[in-house]
């Protein structure tokens, strides 16, 4: 029983501390500047209208979700629900790398 926690414990701190995001944040940058940059600024930190939210800075995970969200109508807005709908699950991933990866004054920075 021992050696199995042992075994156990070895395998759990072989694992990365951190979950790395799978999208490339150049390409992300890439599509923010076709896509992105005329609403939220092209490094998500100069949104056109205060009913834009700032990109910049935002987490990993919910930009993800969010782009999901609108692309498959579980988030309703008509313009974004035409530019996610476009989007790839790749595109997605490098937006979310590419915002994500911006320095922004909305929280700390991980």
């Amino acid at each position: 029983m021992n050696r199995l926690i042992a075994l156990a414990a070895a395998a759990a701190a072989s694992l990365p501390l951190a979950v790395h995001a799978a999208g490339k944040a150049e390409s992300g940058k890439a599509k923010a500047a076709q896509v992105c940059a005329a609403c939220h600024g092209p490094d998500g930190k100069k949104p056109s209208a205060p009913d834009q939210p700032i990109l910049a800075g935002q987490h990993y995970d919910y930009l993800v979700r969010a782009l999901t969200d609108y692309k498959i109508g579980r988030r309703t807005n008509p313009i974004m629900k035409g530019f996610a709908g476009q989007l790839s699950k790749q595109d997605i991933e490098d937006l979310a790398a590419w915002f994500s990866s911006q320095q922004s004054s909305l929280h700390d920075q991980r």
